[in-house]
């Protein structure tokens, strides 16, 4: 048994396929993996927002980009970011002793929850590179280990909507972890993951506390009002921490929980001044650094508890997709800008 990937590791020996430099994904499928059909990658916003400034938005090269980083290194792991995104894909082949050997037939349509980071993969052919989507659409394989996560595509919503809310679905369940009625919630980053967040900080705060949304982009704060996701927006830019703090102290104080889910590099501190000593922030973007949220926090004596916003949280898929389901609101504003 090889649980973890190990044998399909490269170089350097002796790591975790996440910590790899490259990944071998030609092996015979082992006894407890899972092949998979690839069919689209959703790519981490970190990671895509990068390479669209790299590449000037141009489909053709982003896309030829994501081929050249596969082909490199056997898996999506951009060397910029260190982020990869999610795969889904059709089951090709379940090896006898793989934990869903008795549970998936090929064919069967899933989601892996996993990191591309660490997901053995070979492209094919890019077939399409959908901007507004943050996709790459694909053919080739993937190789899932016995403790890669996975979801089985819902039949009662529309595929893009399901995966835009898979792929960030370990932020409302962490959200719903460590929120309580009460609570001041500030979710910095309006996007997929920004909304799903505000919408389960409601649920989690039942009616009391407030849940406040900021971004830099009007236009996304005031989709999140008009479906009454939250209390109230603020529109800044998280990278400047000084003028962060100032808004934040001038319109109500300081937040018991911050939720930093923006894309945009350089936000460690505003998420760290503009919360409360005693407070908690988690960092769910991909694009924060660690040691300038712990260095940060260290430099402005700030007593808070920072958190890595691990993508795995047990029922995390089935939380986002029910928060789909149970909010009409969400759903349109998920239908609308992710259904196409």
């Amino acid at each position: 048994m090889d649980p973890y990937g190990l044998r399909r590791v490269v170089s350097p020996k002796g790591v975790l396929p996440q910590r790899a430099d490259v990944l071998d994904p030609g092996l015979p499928l082992g006894d407890d993996e899972l092949a998979i059909d690839a069919e689209a990658l959703n790519i981490d916003s970190a990671s895509f927002r990068q390479m669209e400034e790299a590449f000037g938005k141009d489909p053709e090269r982003i896309g030829a980009e994501v081929l050249r980083i596969v082909r490199e290194r056997g898996k999506m792991h951009n060397p910029v970011t260190g982020s990869g995104g999610m795969l889904v894909g059709r089951v090709k082949q379940v090896g006898p002793r793989h934990p869903a050997a008795e549970d998936l037939l090929p064919g069967e349509r899933v989601a892996l929850l996993v990191s591309l980071t660490l997901t053995p993969l070979r492209i094919d052919e890019v077939r399409e590179v959908r901007l507004a989507a943050e996709r790459v659409e694909i053919r080739g394989e993937a190789v899932l280990f016995a403790t890669g996560i996975w979801a089985r595509l819902p039949s009662d919503l529309p595929e893009n909507v399901a995966l835009a809310a898979l792929d960030v679905c370990g932020a409302p369940a962490l959200v719903a972890r460590h929120a309580r009625p009460g609570d001041r919630i500030l979710v910095i980053g309006a996007g997929k993951s920004g909304a799903l967040v505000c919408a389960q900080a409601r649920a989690s705060l039942s009616g009391s506390g407030e849940v406040v949304a900021a971004d830099r982009s009007e236009a996304a704060l005031a989709a999140l009002s008009e479906i009454h996701l939250v209390d109230r927006t603020l529109v800044l830019d998280a990278t400047r921490g000084v003028e962060t703090l100032e808004r934040v102290e001038a319109t109500g104080g300081l937040f018991d929980i911050v939720v930093n889910c923006t894309n945009a590099p350089g936000s460690e501190l505003s998420s760290v001044l503009a919360v409360r000593d005693g407070g908690t922030v988690i960092f769910f973007s991909m694009a924060t650094s660690f040691t300038s949220a712990a260095l940060g926090a260290e430099g402005v004596a700030k007593d808070a508890t920072l958190l890595i916003g691990n993508g795995y949280v047990p029922g995390h898929a089935d939380l986002a997709l029910d928060l789909l389901r149970r909010n009409r609101q969400l759903r349109a504003h998920f239908d609308f800008r992710y259904a196409r």
